[in-house]
């Protein structure tokens, strides 16, 4: 359903290409037409008609004209696209929908919720906006408005989904063909700038919406007062907003939102800071008193109730409208009510108190920025209802002309009363009217607040009992102009008193005076702004007030009483304070200002007046500039020769005026001035006389400022001058033109001789100077309005001249030139080509000047972009003069200017960056876009200007180099793809034709090697860039550029061809160079460009060849550099095939073809090594495969390539591989790859990877600890013990005690943890990865795995499939045939087998640890075996042994397991089949071996539970299944089977042996079981002892005397081992013979011996299962089939596919399955500790023990059960046992390992953190290193891998004993020849340097790794 709605929605959003089916009357066929392509074919039409087209299904039609509903079309079979001619945004809209419509579903497949939902609701709003274009009934300015937001809308969608950035004007795209490089850039950078860097807003408008009023207590109605209030200053900045709330808290008129919701306006930034608020005031309506009885008063008064206030800076982080609960706070006294907002603000917590936890006001606050205009714009909802506006008091910070305000602002401030009487003071309420001049009340113009509308009077509040109220309450007076005059404001003063009965006229309240004021003074001046204190006249009737000419006579304020007349003042004592403010654009307070406009009237004021102008307000000025400017030149053509000057000055003071930013806005006031309003025809003269006049005093005037003021205001003065004239020349016909041409050249000259002014240092002059600059552009685009273009142009040029060359550059004047030069350019003075010619040589002149100096390096590239955007593409023919002069002047020094910004550091600050991209950016689009003028003409010119060699070739890799600078990725923004493909074009272009020159002057004789390394470099990198790499880019963008540009990698790639053909025999030079980077360009996923370039391979092999013999030094680069590439992403299977295929048939005929297949041989596996790591890589998670495929690189680059440092590097990335999967046995065996690279000696290693520079003995030493630390992790202490001595030797040697000391302990850690630690043994698995689908190092091969914990067959063929999803798994063992090897596909193959241990000598021994010997069953194994039983002949179904064959295979591994690998290949595979008689021996034999180990636990007290033993004795004697013995002896000892057998003899002899022994082993295992057996197994043993006799006699075995004894005494653990010599060995599975290789190859002992469960859980298991899981049975061990003929019930499994124990074991429970670490290590001891403390085994020649002794033995075990036979044993033979000699550190304290060594620095910083030199097991007290040390890579060795007899890998910890130097055994644990203590022998007092010099160590091979 939602892949149905999104195609549904994407149709929508492709609506512009929707099919539009078109109908023609005449042929009557249907055809679709889908915008932008020609419409495709529906069905077919004969065309029969008049103008008629035949058609058939598939054909285009192209439309070429539409004619009265016709179309005049052709057929075409080819697919054209239709150029619409809809507006350029829909035909965008259209194309970028289209992309954003794929990526919209991508959005939504990966799960990116929020970006799918806010780009579908933009996609929707932009087809919305389509439609409203396409109707076409909008006006002009909102379809801008539309077409804006439209492409804010598409650039946002495309920022946020990766695209590139759209270069646009005025809302369109461009097309970057038709407009030059540096106006493509200004355009990409103006919006790019826009993004990073948004304008800051100079205005800014708080919204606010009253909600609601939190309170529990209300009851009364509420008026609530909002106001921005300044604390800085003490003053509210805007007006009150005024809220009423009902007696719930709630606005009274709802549906009113204007009465909630306000927008306070025109705030400046300099208004958003922590000390600016909103201030609430909140008032009662109610009762005098809270809680007053109704029958007391029914008055109601305006009553203080409460303040909040909100900082306006806690509103800066929110972008939306957000909530707010702001507390409220009361008064503690009510005449500080005044004030309590600043008490709150400044948190002067005595005066206020908050009112409840439970009370506050809800209100919406927002910050909005920008003008009214574009707020509106931006927030249309917050419009779509009535907002009330509430202004700022005065003017804002930008006044706008035309805006028309008249407010009065009144605030009433306090008052000084008498009680009158009373005996307590007054509750003063005042009551303000607003009267005329007619003594009405004005209606509706007294306003309380924005929000309501206004009222005919205002009451104020009521403070309780306060003589001296303070109420600071604001109210405005919008008086409208025409009524300002004849105003008055009344206040009348009422007493309010709930206990005094109310006045009897109209109710009031009672009255006792009153004060008023006029709005306008005698003089025509407005009420001055400020505080006014006022008369109160006392009055206590309302009648007196009725006619307001009988007080409008008296005083009204204190100020305006003249002495004497207090006698008309009743009490003089009361007042009343008012501040008023006028904010008025209309009229002005100013006197001065009055007379200035009033000139006329009083003229002999104006000598006067004029200097006063510069000391009114700016303010007012401009709210009177067009009056003010008629008066200015009104008196200049009164009088000129009287007030020229100081009207002069006047009108500068006016001009400069708008210089402010708080006037800017004005200049548009002024300039409509000029051009409509001014009628000064010959003020031209005065101003031209005046200016000349201040100009010519410069140089010797001691004061500059107003010289300054009057050259600041010179482009306005040229205004009034130009306009002056053209007015009079309009009225005379243009007379005195010559006599105006004069005094202009005259005034020029003044200004020339001025500029010309050379000071020293920097003086006022030269300020002046600068200040004439700024505005002469300006003073020259006003001429021209009275000259010609050339005149103007040569004046400007003589001005620039003129200016002096000034070297310092300190001089502020440098910079002004060049900022005038830029608007010089920017003006239409410099576009004109007719001027430009003039003034191009000035520019350029100045340019060269300031880049050769490295100065205003800003102004510079904006003044040259400014130059070259002139130069389009459409108007080449008009400009290459212009160009050819500019690449003439600026070339050279615009490559330097480059190439020394590139290399300046890039500033960290967001502005610093974007600037010093824009000056890069500049000046790079500024030298392509002379380099895209340029044509094979100008080039050549260009290149005949450099006269020799040197200069040519400086200039060729200045460029070269820039051009590698355009090329890098962080040149541009990285979606700013079009800009760099018109760079690459230019570039390409340019190589193109510098080619010829490379060609013509560097070869032969002329060769240079840096120009040309440099060309083929530039080559390289160009091809490489990601904004080439076409494979990367969406489909409609990949057609875009191909159509556009074509390929340019497969463009350059023949170039680089070409060129190199062309070497000829100078190839030699760059061969070692340029093998690398071709190697990298041939990489890229391009077809062409790799069949171009790869014979070039081939061209390098066939020089080098030619020159040394060989191309060992190309193979090498090869290889190097391959490995760095692909580990990058780069280069593919189809890159393999093609290189070894093209460079293959390169070589066909070659001599020397046979080395060169060699070396593209090796190359090609490598690349399948790398590619497959790569993909192994590529998933992220640690598998067996991305080990394996690390482990083949390894040895890769070790056997065949022989590089050591990718050796090493790539064992390091093993060594985290494994540590990351915590295979810590496997990372030890891998780190010592690298370990044995490395020698005892002092030599200096650099630094490596993660090593620091150190000696050669601290990091093998580092190593050492490393390696130690993980083996012990993986519970390998066997090998930790054979390091550990060796690192014990090194500081044993240096003397280097307490480290030894701590070696010594760790050791013994070890030891304990061998013995007390149970260990589990890992399965084994073999593994076939058969069919083509493999990756290379799998592919059709065999493979022997070390599964994991706790993991049996079913878990490891889980892990595998899940590691090859796409596998299948084979149900069967039988090997495959060739159909699956060459199938397209991936096949499994897996089953279990079993170890087959290589050395025995531990296993035979009998009183060996069970924790000993289960680390030799599954370490260092080569050999791995299954069986396979089969029928062969006719099967006896009396007897099946008679036929039963096994089929036995054993696989020999390439290394032994476990190793640096969890897998290691088969090698060799091997098949035997053994005889029924042969299979019925080893099974024999294998059982009894099984019972004389259960014997010996049961003596030893090994076996807690005899079950085992009980259920192994039932299971041989009453073999209830297959019959038992019997069966064999029916079988092999009949007389037939021996008749018909005779080769057989002996091997029926032997079998006859192994039955005695075994009956032999039985019944002594039954004397056993007898003595350990419960009292409720006696009927059972009673049972098996009847069986046993029945079971011997049947055999007719008779037993003789001497073999009454345990096995244990013997000497191989066999009664028989004396009678057969020959000694036989044991698989670990229990029950099978395997031939010994060695004399020391020792028995298999079973699986269960090797548990790592404890004696209590298998105390716990045989409780459950009636076994011990000391025995085979207990984990249902699964031996061959074949071993079924003596099993009982509890045997094996019967699979013939598998022999393996698998599956069927009992596991752990899951809580268990992790609490053992078990990746044991295979290498076997080098030296044993018994060989250190015993002497040779006992051999039978040397050691004696009679008959007597031995009986005495046998008889006291018999008799003492529980004394353990091998104590008995180890008695009698302690005669021959030399004394153990105590270990010198015996009794010695134990510690830590010491970290300063006074031997040995140690490896200080070796990549193991917090270890000193080891680490120990904290049992010994010694520190551990951390659980995974960081460790860093490894370097392969050159040691042959020692595979004698199977002896261990070079990365084997076995045969430590270096046969190069041999490793003497620690004292601590040798055995001297007499019993006496030994002393240790003196040692040289040699340092380490003398010893190992003393001593050399040869290697069998040089090493390579000297400083690794």
């Amino acid at each position: 359903m939602l892949s149905d709605w999104i195609e549904d929605r994407c149709c929508v959003f492709v609506s512009a290409c929707t099919l539009i089916s078109y109908f023609t009357h005449e042929s009557h066929n249907f055809f679709t037409y889908c915008l932008p392509f020609s419409p495709s074919v529906l069905a077919n039409f004969r065309g029969m008609v008049q103008h008629g087209l035949p058609l058939e299904i598939g054909d285009t039609v192209q439309i070429l004209e539409k004619c009265e509903g016709r179309y005049e079309s052709m057929k075409t079979k080819n697919f054209e696209t239709v150029i619409p001619t809809e507006d350029s945004v829909i035909t965008e809209i259209t194309m970028t929908l289209r992309d954003w419509g794929t990526m919209w579903k991508q959005l939504y497949m990966r799960n990116e919720g929020d970006l799918f939902h806010r780009l579908w609701h933009v996609m929707n709003e932009i087809l919305e906006l389509r439609q409203q274009v396409l109707v076409g009934h909008l006006t002009h300015d909102r379809l801008s408005d539309i077409k804006q937001h439209i492409t804010a809308r598409l650039d946002w969608g495309n920022e946020q989904l990766g695209l590139d950035l759209v270069p646009r004007r005025d809302f369109s795209m461009v097309d970057p063909d038709e407009i030059s490089i540096t106006e493509l850039y200004r355009l990409m950078e103006r919006r790019h700038r826009r993004r990073e860097a948004p304008p800051q807003a100079s205005m800014h408008h708080l919204f606010l919406q009253m909600k609601s009023m939190m309170s529990s207590n209300l009851g009364e109605e509420l008026e609530v007062f909002y106001s921005v209030y300044d604390s800085r200053e003490m003053r509210p900045i805007s007006e009150r907003f005024f809220v009423r709330l009902n007696k719930q808290g709630l606005p009274k008129s709802p549906e009113k939102t204007e009465r909630q919701c306000t927008l306070f306006v025109d705030l400046g930034s300099s208004d958003l800071r922590k000390d600016v608020y909103v201030v609430a005031h909140i008032f009662r309506i109610g009762r005098m008193v809270a809680g007053e009885k109704k029958s007391v008063s029914n008055t109601q008064y305006k009553r203080p109730y409460g303040c909040a206030v909100i900082s306006v800076a806690d509103l800066l982080t929110a972008d939306f409208k957000d909530d707010h609960v702001l507390k409220i706070y009361s008064c503690n006294a009510e005449s500080e009510w005044y004030q309590i907002h600043d008490s709150i603000i400044r948190k002067v917590g005595s005066r206020y108190s908050h009112i409840g936890t439970n009370t506050g006001l809800n209100v919406s606050l927002q910050l909005l920025h920008g003008d009214m205009e574009q707020i509106r714009k931006d927030y249309m909802r917050l419009f779509t209802r009535n907002v009330s506006i509430t202004k700022r008091l005065g003017f804002s910070d930008i006044i706008i002309p035309g805006e028309i305000r008249n407010d009065l602002y009144v605030t009433l401030e306090r008052g000084e009363f008498e009680k009158g009487g009373k005996s307590v003071a007054r509750n003063v309420e005042v009551t303000v009217y607003l009267l005329g001049g007619d003594g009405q009340v004005l209606k509706g113009l007294v306003c309380c607040g924005s929000g309501e509308p206004g009222v005919d009077e205002h009451r104020s509040f009521v403070l309780y009992h306060s003589n001296s109220p303070r109420w600071a309450e604001q109210i405005k007076l919008p008086i409208p102009l025409e009524m300002f005059h004849g105003t008055h404001l009344r206040f009348e003063l009422r007493h309010c008193s709930s206990k005094t009965p109310l006045s009897k006229e109209k109710g009031e309240k009672k009255l006792f005076g009153f004060s008023f004021v006029p709005l306008m003074q005698d003089d025509g001046r407005p009420l001055p702004d400020g505080t006014h204190e006022l008369i109160v006249h006392k009055c206590e009737e309302t009648a007196d007030l009725q006619d307001p000419a009988r007080y409008l006579k008296l005083p009204f304020s204190k100020a305006s009483l003249q002495p004497g007349n207090n006698q008309t003042i009743k009490n003089s004592k009361e007042s009343f304070w008012i501040q008023s403010s006028l904010c008025s654009t209309k009229l002005t307070q100013n006197g001065d200002m009055l007379d200035l406009l009033k000139w006329r009237v009083h003229p002999d004021r104006i000598i006067d007046c004029l200097p006063k102008l510069k000391d009114i307000d700016g303010t007012e000025i401009v709210k009177f500039l067009q009056d003010t400017l008629d008066t200015l030149f009104g008196i200049l053509d009164e009088s000129p020769q009287r007030y020229g000057l100081k009207v002069f000055d006047c009108l500068v003071h006016v001009i400069n005026l708008l210089q402010d930013s708080k006037f800017q806005l004005f200049k548009p006031v002024m300039d409509n001035y000029i051009e409509n309003h001014f009628a000064g025809a010959l003020s031209y003269r005065d101003l031209i006389r005046v200016l000349k006049w201040y100009v010519d005093r410069i140089i010797d005037a001691e004061h500059q400022e107003q010289i300054q003021q009057v050259l600041k205001a010179s482009e306005y003065l040229f205004k009034y001058i130009v306009q002056s004239r053209r007015l009079y020349a309009a009225a005379t016909g243009g007379q005195n033109e010559e006599e105006f041409r004069c005094s202009v050249h005259e005034l020029f000259k003044s200004i020339h001789l001025f500029l010309s002014h050379e000071s020293k240092g920097i003086s006022p002059i030269t300020h002046t100077q600068a200040v004439f600059l700024r505005s002469f552009p300006t003073v020259c685009c006003e001429l021209l309005k009275i000259f010609s273009m050339r005149e103007v142009a040569n004046l400007a040029r003589d001005t620039l001249s003129s200016l002096p060359a000034l070297t310092h550059t300190d001089c502020p004047l440098q910079a002004v030139k060049l900022q005038c030069m830029a608007k010089t350019v920017d003006s239409p003075l410099y576009i004109n080509p007719e001027s430009r010619c003039v003034l191009l040589p000035v520019v350029l002149r100045l340019l060269h000047t300031h880049l050769q100096e490295q100065r205003e390096l800003v102004l510079c590239a904006n003044i040259l972009t400014s130059m070259l955007t002139l130069n389009t593409p459409a108007t080449e023919c008009g400009v290459s003069e212009e160009v050819n002069l500019v690449m003439e002047s600026l070339s050279g020094v615009l490559l330097r200017t480059i190439l020394e910004v590139t290399n300046r550091p890039q500033p960290a600050a967001t502005s610093l960056r974007l600037q010093y991209q824009d000056v890069t950016g500049e000046f790079v689009a500024c030298l392509l876009t002379l380099l895209q003028q340029l044509k094979d003409k100008e080039y050549q010119q260009l290149l005949s200007r450099f006269p020799t060699k040197d200069e040519l070739t400086s200039f060729l890799l200045q460029l070269f180099t820039v051009f590698r600078i355009l090329i890098r990725p962080d040149m541009f923004p990285k979606d700013w793809t079009v800009m760099r493909l018109v760079a690459n074009n230019v570039i390409i272009t340019t190589i193109l034709y510098l080619s010829d020159t490379l060609r013509n002057n560097f070869l032969n004789e002329k060769f240079d090697f840096k120009v040309w390394e440099s060309y083929f470099y530039l080559c390289i990198i160009f091809i490489n860039q990601p904004c080439l790499q076409l494979e990367m880019f969406p489909p409609s963008k990949r057609k875009k550029v191909l159509e556009k540009y074509g390929d340019m990698r497969v463009m350059i790639g023949c170039e680089i061809f070409s060129m190199w053909q062309h070497l000829g025999d100078y190839k030699l030079n760059l061969i070692p160079t340029l093998i690398g980077p071709f190697m990298e360009v041939t990489l890229v996923p391009q077809m062409d460009l790799r069949n171009v370039l790869i014979p070039i391979f081939h061209d390098m092999m066939d020089c080098e060849q030619q020159r040394s013999g060989n191309f060992k030094q190309v193979e090498a680069k090869l290889i190097d550099k391959l490995d760095g590439l692909m580990s990058e992403g780069k280069g593919d299977e189809t890159y393999r095939e093609l290189f070894n295929n093209i460079l293959l048939k390169k070589i066909e005929r070659e001599t020397w073809r046979e080395s060169g297949v060699s070396h593209i041989a090796t190359v090609t596996r490598l690349m399948e090594r790398l590619l497959d790591y790569r993909d192994c890589m590529k998933i992220g998670e640690v598998d067996g495969k991305t080990m394996g495929c690390t482990v083949n690189l390894l040895n890769f680059y070790k056997t065949e390539l022989n590089k050591e440092e990718m050796y090493i590097r790539y064992i390091h990335k093993l060594y985290e591989l494994h540590l990351k999967a915590q295979n810590y046995t496997e990372a030890s065996y891998t780190l010592l790859l690298y370990d044995e690279l490395l020698e005892w000696t002092e030599r200096p290693l650099r630094e490596f990877l993660t090593y620091p520079m150190q000696s050669e003995w601290q990091r093998k030493e580092c190593l050492h600890l490393t390696i130690v630390h993980n083996f012990d992790r993986g519970k390998c202490w066997e090998n930790c013990i054979i390091l550990c001595r060796e690192l014990a030797n090194q500081y044993e040697a240096y003397y280097d005690y307490r480290n030894l000391s701590k070696m010594r302990m760790m050791e013994a850690s070890f030891y304990d943890k061998i013995m007390n630690q149970q260990r589990l043994e890992p399965e084994f698995f073999r593994v076939g990865f058969y069919g083509k689908k493999f990756p290379f190092f799998l592919r059709n091969k065999e493979f022997v795995c070390r599964g994991n914990d706790y993991e049996r067959l079913e878990a490891f063929q889980q892990r595998m499939l899940s590691e090859f999803p796409h596998a299948i798994a084979m149900q069967h063992a039988n090997l495959p045939d060739q159909t699956i090897h060459q199938a397209d596909a991936q096949y499994l193959q897996i089953y279990a087998v079993c170890p087959v241990p290589e050395n025995q000598d531990v296993l035979q021994r009998d009183g060996v640890p069970n924790n000993i010997k289960s680390f030799y069953k599954v370490n260092h194994i080569w050999r791995f075996r299954y069986d396979r039983p089969f029928h062969k002949g006719t099967k006896d179904k009396e007897n099946e042994f008679k036929s039963l064959w096994v089929e036995r295979t054993t696989l020999t591994l390439a290394q032994s397991l476990p190793g640096i690998s969890r897998w290691f290949e088969v090698e060799k595979r091997e098949l035997v089949e053994m005889s029924p008689l042969e299979n019925a021996s080893e099974v024999i034999e294998n059982k009894t071996l099984q019972l004389r180990t259960l014997i010996a636990q049961c003596q030893m007290r090994q076996m807690l539970n005899i079950n085992p033993l009980t259920m192994c004795l039932n299971g041989v004697i009453d073999a209830a299944v297959n019959g038992g013995l019997a069966r064999y002896q029916e079988a092999f000892f009949a007389k037939d089977y021996i008749a018909n057998h005779p080769e057989d003899g002996e091997k029926i002899t032997r079998l006859r042996e192994l039955m005695f022994e075994q009956a032999h082993i039985l019944e002594f295992g039954l004397a056993v079981h007898e003595k350990f057996v419960p009292q409720d197994m006696r009927p059972l043993h009673k049972k098996l002892v009847d069986q046993f006799h029945v079971m011997r006699s049947s055999l007719g075995i008779q037993f003789p005397a001497y073999v009454r004894v345990s096995p244990l005494h013997f000497a191989n653990g066999s009664p028989r081992t004396c009678r057969t010599p020959v000694p036989n060995a044991i698989s670990p599975e229990g029950g099978r013979i395997v031939a010994r290789r060695s004399p020391l190859s020792y028995p298999a002992v079973n699986r269960y011996s090797s548990s790592s469960l404890s004696s209590q859980a298998s105390n716990e298991v045989s409780n459950i299962t009636g076994q011990s899981e000391s025995s085979d049975e207990v984990f249902n061990m699964q031996p061959s089939p074949s071993t079924s003929s003596l099993s009982s019930n509890h045997s094996g499994s019967h699979n013939v596919n598998s022999s393996a124990p698998s599956s069927n074991r009992a596991s752990p429970l899951p809580s268990d399955k992790h609490k053992h670490s078990r990746e044991n290590a295979c290498l076997s001891p080098r030296d044993r500790l018994c060989s250190g403390i015993f002497s040779s085994p006992l051999d039978p020649t040397q050691v004696r023990i009679t008959a007597g002794t031995l009986e005495s033995v046998m008889y006291s075990s018999m008799t003492c059960p529980f004394v353990p036979l091998c104590f008995v044993l180890c008695f009698a033979l302690q005669s021959i046992v030399p004394p153990l000699t105590p270990s010198p550190t015996d009794g010695l304290p134990m510690g830590s390992l010491a970290s300063h060594s006074p031997a040995r620095s140690g490896s200080y910083s070796s990549g193991i953190s917090s270890l000193s030199r080891c680490s120990v097991s904290e049992t010994c007290g010694i520190d551990l290193p951390p659980p995974d040390p960081p460790l860093p890579p490894t370097v392969p060795t050159d040691v042959p891998i020692r595979r004698g007899s199977k002896t261990p890998p070079p990365y084997s910890v076995y045969e430590r004993n270096n046969p190069r130097r041999a490793t003497p055994l620690p004292h601590s644990l040798s055995v001297p020849p007499s019993t006496d203590n030994p002393s240790l022998s003196s040692k040289p007092q040699l340092n380490r340097v003398q010893r190992i010099n003393s001593e050399p160590r040869h290697r069998p091979t040089p090493r390579k790794v000297s400083q690794l």
